[in-house]
């Protein structure tokens, strides 16, 4: 039953959303369409929280949305086509109001396995709120009368921070199996508790995940990373089933490694702190333990140190990337910051300066680092050094570079001496006696 709320008993004023947002709703009015601030900026704005941007929903057809805009908007997707405006340098995704999905058509199409292919049947807001998937996400704010039309009973579960599927759960996860991935994500940024009846089917239709495009998982695993409470969201995701359909190549063991957590913990303190992370770091963690037994092995078949490394990176990268498309630059990063870990454990002193300089040297340094934190060995204690060198003054940094070749020397000069004992203590193999045969180049008598 549809319920009116009004936005200023909750403390939201239009001017919460932003100039370039109410210009966008405003054009829509002007041209005599529906406009309304949708899902998760509403909700947000609800529970006190700053949202990055607003999503827009209208019963304009993208088509529409562009001759009102003209040139600052993009119609964009072929399974859910939506229209991208620019207003003052922001970017604000206007959606058509969505229609059940009746009969197989060029507009609306669905997978053997229930999955939508295409979903672009226009209907009225009534049908497109309860084709949304959480209850919370089903509020609509229009700014100009300063109403929220709640749809779904949202406001009482945002109160009872519930998280709610609208509908049959198994059905919704079936047309959009990264709905599974949204519980989980929202659950943990939200600290949202999900609802029984739409918790339970998640650990059993984890797999469906296989079916949805390796490109669009990429895009998902980076709103994971960026949740802002990531280490809170492995457990669950490692709980309900869905960082294995992500992640096939890892053990279950990596998830919870003082790695993977340190590095968790550590993006999370980086986005409250407002500073920017590189998703490519995360990949490189969570990827590393795999790349390491791939190295190990090659270097048991004798392989030398780069080669194998290098390969095991290359293998690591393509197989990950059959789950989700790492792009080729980002996958670049990631190698970058595997091939710098020998070079930083065991650096000579005169490419140093070299290291330093390199583009990626901050994130293998910090790499390094977190591998030191956590008891490995690898790292040959030389996290603390290329700290204390970059805080140093230049007489200073002359003064750690000769204190490292000597260190430099004295490994090698008793690599050496250990290998001359170890070939010592070898017992010596006795050449086989040999009998000389004289041949006589005379004729046979």
């Amino acid at each position: 039953m549809l319920q009116y709320h009004s936005a200023r008993d909750y403390g939201i004023n239009p001017e919460d959303l932003g100039t370039p947002a109410l210009q966008v709703i405003n054009e829509l009015h002007k041209a005599g369409f529906q406009a309304f601030v949708v899902g998760g900026g509403i909700r947000d704005l609800l529970l006190g929280l700053h949202p990055k941007d607003f999503d827009i929903a209208t019963n304009a057809t993208p088509e529409q949305v562009k001759r009102v805009f003209g040139r600052h908007c993009q119609i964009i997707g072929r399974r859910f086509q939506l229209a991208h405006v620019y207003q003052e340098r922001h970017l604000f995704e206007v959606a058509t109001f969505r229609a059940p999905h009746d009969n197989q058509s060029q507009r609306s199409q669905t997978s053997a396995h229930g999955m939508i292919t295409r979903d672009n049947v226009w209907g009225t807001i009534d049908q497109d709120a309860l084709r949304r998937d959480f209850t919370a996400n089903a509020l609509y704010y229009n700014p100009k009368t300063g109403e929220i039309l709640d749809f779904a009973n949202g406001l009482a579960d945002i109160k009872r921070k519930k998280l709610r599927m609208i509908g049959d759960p198994s059905t919704r996860y079936r047309e959009d199996p990264v709905r599974m991935l949204r519980a989980a994500r929202l659950s943990a940024k939200l600290d949202f508790t999900i609802e029984e009846k739409t918790l339970e089917p998640i650990y059993h239709l984890a797999y469906l995940l296989k079916s949805v495009s390796a490109h669009r998982l990429y895009d998902e695993s980076l709103k994971l990373f960026s949740c802002g409470h990531l280490q809170n969201l492995l457990t669950i995701l490692h709980q309900l089933n869905l960082f294995s359909a992500l992640f096939p190549l890892l053990e279950e063991r990596v998830v919870n490694s003082e790695l993977v957590q340190l590095a968790a913990k550590n993006t999370d303190d980086r986005l409250q702190q407002g500073k920017s992370i590189n998703p490519a770091f995360f990949y490189a963690v969570l990827l590393w333990d795999w790349q390491q037994k791939l190295t190990n092995n090659a270097l048991a078949q004798g392989e030398d140190l780069f080669p194998a490394q290098q390969n095991a990176a290359i293998e690591t990268l393509n197989l990950q990337s059959k789950s989700t498309a790492i792009p080729r630059f980002v996958g670049q990063t990631i190698r970058d910051i595997w091939e710098l870990q020998p070079r930083l454990a065991f650096p000579r002193a005169k490419i140093v300066p070299k290291l330093i300089s390199q583009p990626r040297f901050r994130a293998g340094f910090d790499f390094l680092w977190l591998r030191e934190q956590t008891g490995d060995s690898g790292t040959n204690d030389m996290a603390a050094w290329w700290e204390a060198y970059q805080q140093a003054t230049s007489d200073e940094q002359e003064k750690l570079l000769k204190a490292l070749d000597k260190q430099r020397a004295k490994t090698i000069a008793k690599e050496k001496a250990d290998k001359a004992e170890a070939n010592a203590q070898k017992p010596k193999k006795r050449k086989a006696k040999t009998t000389k045969v004289a041949v006589n180049s005379g004729e046979n008598a």
